[in-house]
Formats: structure tokens, C-alpha cells, sequence
């Protein structure tokens, strides 16, 4: 079977959007599965409904292994075609399209082609920066050397292009950059522009330099939002024999995408997402919107997968199938998360509703255990901040919200510690818990307490939440109640009670 590329892709008889020809416009630092699936996939469709009329050069930031799968020759080889399928339920129906993109020219590697990276800043053409080189990859190494060929740490590597960029274009208006960040982490924007200057500054680059880049460039926050599944290993092969043609950089995500960018308004002029119609708004404040997901989104995950282990589900669609369970998330997003938030009511409920679609994606085996990984932190970072803010707001305390606090706590209810986790039962199985170390030793040294002298120990451990949480009124009596319900008669019994 032939490999995709512009010719095979005419001789399988595709009818959908292509674009051959077109000046490169992006310069994308990361070139994995998600950025495939969501960035370039927006640009493709801008392409084809705005006229935005540009290519983008992928550049792979890290080095090969040497005898390694090597992603950026995989690219090139298919002349940076490949294709999308979105998959998922939208508007209550089962939904799988299929898209081939055609948005990418080529993809670089920031080691073996350097120069040729460097030489795409020349391109008067190029004007924006995308990058995704995950949590990990905006920080400052005072290490890196202005002539390591390149700069270890992705900011590094953005400071040389920029510099060189500089040096050719520096005296010119409008040759700057957009940026647009998509690490998760918070005010990634503002976060990675404060390590370019950190650079500019170690290695002496002159003040001029650093006047150019705060005046023309702009580096934007940016909140990102699509379960991207990647390449369908197990699906593979069958996927070919439908296509027509061999595609090694075949993608998948979900059909739901929100891209959330912070800067001016003046940035649609070039960059046309709504001409196109596309889920991207930009805005001068992208926090809401990121509040809103960790909250509704992340805080519906960690409130209620605990639960529903212990009750016997393993993955969150089967969850979704179950009125019980199902009715118990529904009430906490509508009943205790969504009135703690300052978002239009429309907006915060037209989300909260396709959150439920998504968890009901029939193409995503979302194991349950795989989301428990660090329930300490996450419950701290995601569901906290809505019991603080409903008491505040209501004067009692969110029921489903508590009861979460209570399966937590029974989740971690463990028997034996090893380097492996701490391992706990449920019903007729084992499972391990995976967390800080510090916290599986704490609920291993507890496991023979009573359950009211561990929900003190645990709501009393200010080193897990930052304060003490029986100074919440009634918080510790009610957690105590609920798990010794749980004890009694199962995590289902208590979510039913609760409907």
C-alpha cells in the first residue's frame, strides 16, 4: 500500500480540502499529536473558509534517538500530510469525520536542522509562534549558552530565532511575532516572554533588542481545551485499508475543541478564526475560561471517578451510561460548581452540557484509575476552590461536593505500602494508589484509625491543603458521616441518597 502524499492522496480519489502551495506563515515549536489535532487543524480550516492562505513548518525541539522513531522524518516523508479523524457524540449523535491536513510544508528538527530553523526567520512572510513543548518546557536554565546550536531549553531556542529575526528585520515595523503559548501551565504567555528577556539579558543582546521584542511582539496566555487520542495503533491497519493509502501520522481526538487566547482584538485582522467560524475566542482576560474548565471539566472528573471506582465502573463513559452516577455529577456541575462561577449562566451551561457529551465519547476508554493518578492535589486545585466559594456564597455546605471529600478519603483507604503504590481493595480486586509519596505514607499510617480520627487527621493535614479544613463549619461532621455511610452501604448508596 502506498504512503500518503500529495499524489496518492489525488489517486484515492479524496474529495475534501486541499492546499498545496501557500507561504509559510507559523513556525510551530512541537509537532506531536496534539498540536496536529488542534492548532494546525484550525489553521487548515482558516485556509479553506478565511482565505488565510499559509503553511506551517513544524520544529521537533527535541533531539532523535539514534535508531528511534524519528516523527519529523514520518512528516516530510507524507509532505506534511496526514489525516484527522475527530471522533465523538455532538448534538446527542455519534459522530467520526475525517479530514486531511494540509496546513503543514515540512517539519524541522531543532538539533540536526539548525540552520534551516534559523533561516525561517528571514521569511518576511512568517508571523506567528506556536508551541507546545508541554509543562516542562518553558523554563529558564541560566546554563544555556548563546551560541549552543541550540539553546537547550525551549526559551533558549525562541530567544536565538528571535535574535536573528531581530538582526534582519530589527529597524522594520510589524516583523515581530504573535505568540501563542499552549503549555498547560498558568499565564504560559507571560511566563515564557519573562524567560526570552531573562536570555536577553544574560547573554547581552543590547538594550535594543529588548526594546524590539516588548514592542513588537506580543506573547499570549492561552487556554487550550481537546482530548487528543493520537495515533489508533490497535485500529490501524483496518483505518488504511478505508483510506486507500499508508498514513504513519494518522491522528485522533475528540470532536470538541475551545481554543481561549489572551491579546488584542487587532490579532483577528491576520488571524481570521471568525470569518472561519471556528470554537476560538481571544479576549483580554482568558482566566474565567480557564477557571471554568478546571472547575466544571476537571472538577466533575475528580468529584466523582473516586466514587465510582469504588462502585464497581471502571472507565468514565460506563459512568456516563449510569443514571445513578451520571445524576450525581449533573447535580454537583449544576447544582454546586456552575452558581460559584462569574461567567454568563448560557455559557457556563451550554459548557457544563458538553462536558456530558464528551464523557460519553464512545471512542475514548477513559480509565478511572488512570484519572485517580494525584487525587490529593487535584481535588486541592480543582474542587476545592467550589466548596470554599459555595459556602461563602450560600452559607451551607455543597452535599455532592462533601460526599466527594468522602470517597477521596475511602479511595486511599490502603492495606500494604510498596515502591508501586499503596494497595487497596475494592469489591473483589486490588488496586494501587498513586499519589506523593508523603501522602501514601501518611494514609498508610492511618489506615487502622477510626473514621472519625482520620477525617480529622486528613482534613487537619495543612501540608495537603494549604490550611485546615474544620475551620469550614460543619465540613468535618459531615465527611465523617459520609464515610461512614460508605463503610455501611457502598459509594452508590451514598451518590443515590444524594439525587
Amino acid at each position: 500500500m502506498k504512503k500518503l502524499n500529495y499524489e496518492v492522496l489525488k489517486e484515492s480519489g479524496y474529495t475534501g480540502y486541499v492546499l498545496k502551495d501557500a507561504p509559510e506563515k507559523v513556525l510551530q515549536f512541537g509537532e506531536g499529536n496534539f498540536m496536529r489535532a488542534f492548532v494546525d487543524y484550525f489553521i487548515d480550516v482558516m485556509n479553506e473558509k478565511a482565505g488565510f492562505n499559509g503553511k506551517v513548518v513544524l520544529v521537533q525541539p527535541i533531539r532523535n534517538v539514534e535508531g528511534g522513531f524519528c516523527l519529523n522524518d514520518r512528516i516530510n516523508e507524507q509532505e506534511g500530510l496526514y489525516t484527522l479523524f475527530l471522533r465523538g457524540f455532538q448534538d446527542g449523535k455519534k459522530v467520526n469525520d475525517k479530514r486531511v491536513i494540509s496546513s503543514v510544508s515540512r517539519c524541522l528538527n531543532a538539533y540536526e536542522d539548525y540552520a534551516e530553523v534559523m533561516k525561517c526567520a528571514e521569511n518576511p512572510e512568517l508571523r506567528f509562534i506556536m508551541c507546545n513543548t508541554t509543562e516542562a518546557g518553558i523554563r529558564y536554565d541560566a546554563g544555556c549558552k548563546f551560541t549552543d546550536k541550540p539553546g537547550d531549553t525551549y526559551p533558549a531556542k525562541l530567544t536565538q530565532f528571535l535574535y536573528h529575526r531581530f538582526e534582519k528585520f530589527g529597524k522594520e515595523e510589524g516583523k515581530g511575532f504573535i505568540i501563542l503559548s499552549c503549555e498547560l501551565i498558568d499565564d504560559n504567555g507571560k511566563e515564557l516572554e519573562k524567560c526570552v528577556l531573562k536570555y536577553a539579558e544574560q547573554w547581552e543582546l543590547g538594550e535594543e533588542f529588548t526594546a524590539w521584542i516588548k514592542k513588537e511582539n506580543v506573547f499570549c496566555s492561552t487556554l487550550v481545551d481537546r482530548i487528543v487520542t493520537g495515533y489508533p495503533r490497535s485500529e490501524a491497519a483496518s483505518i488504511y485499508e478505508e483510506l486507500g493509502y499508508e498514513d504513519n501520522v494518522l491522528d485522533t481526538g475528540e470532536i470538541f475543541g475551545f481554543w481561549v487566547i489572551e491579546g488584542p482584538q487587532s490579532i483577528k485582522d491576520e488571524f481570521p478564526v471568525d470569518k472561519a467560524g471556528l470554537p476560538i475566542l481571544i479576549t483580554d482576560n482568558h482566566k474565567p475560561y480557564k477557571q471554568r474548565k478546571v472547575r466544571i471539566l476537571n472538577g466533575a472528573h475528580t468529584s466523582f471517578v473516586l466514587g465510582a471506582y469504588l462502585a464497581g465502573k471502571d472507565i468514565v463513559r460506563d459512568c456516563m451510561n449510569d443514571e445513578v452516577i451520571c445524576g450525581f455529577m449533573n447535580k454537583t456541575i449544576y447544582d454546586e460548581i456552575i452558581p460559584t462561577l462569574d461567567l454568563p449562566k448560557e455559557e457556563l451551561l451550554d459548557f457544563a452540557s458538553a462536558v456530558t457529551e464528551r464523557f460519553k465519547n464512545p471512542f475514548i476508554d477513559h480509565a478511572l484509575l488512570a484519572i485517580s493518578l494525584n487525587s490529593t492535589s487535584k481535588w486541592k486545585a480543582r474542587v476545592m476552590p467550589s466548596l470554599k466559594e459555595y459556602v461563602k456564597r450560600k452559607g451551607t455546605l455543597p452535599k455532592c461536593i462533601t460526599a466527594s471529600f468522602a470517597f477521596y478519603i475511602a479511595f486511599f483507604n490502603g492495606h500494604t505500602l510498596t515502591e508501586e503504590g499503596l494497595t487497596a481493595g475494592r469489591m473483589d480486586n486490588t488496586y494501587s494508589v498513586k499519589d506523593d509519596k508523603a501522602v501514601l505514607k501518611f494514609y498508610y499510617d492511618h489506615k487502622d484509625d477510626s473514621v472519625e480520627n482520620l477525617v480529622h487527621a486528613v482534613c487537619t493535614s495543612i501540608d495537603f491543603w494549604g490550611e485546615d479544613l474544620t475551620e469550614i463549619e460543619g465540613f468535618e461532621t459531615a465527611v465523617s458521616n459520609y464515610l461512614n455511610q460508605i463503610h455501611k452501604e457502598g459509594t452508590y448508596a451514598v451518590m443515590k441518597s444524594l439525587l
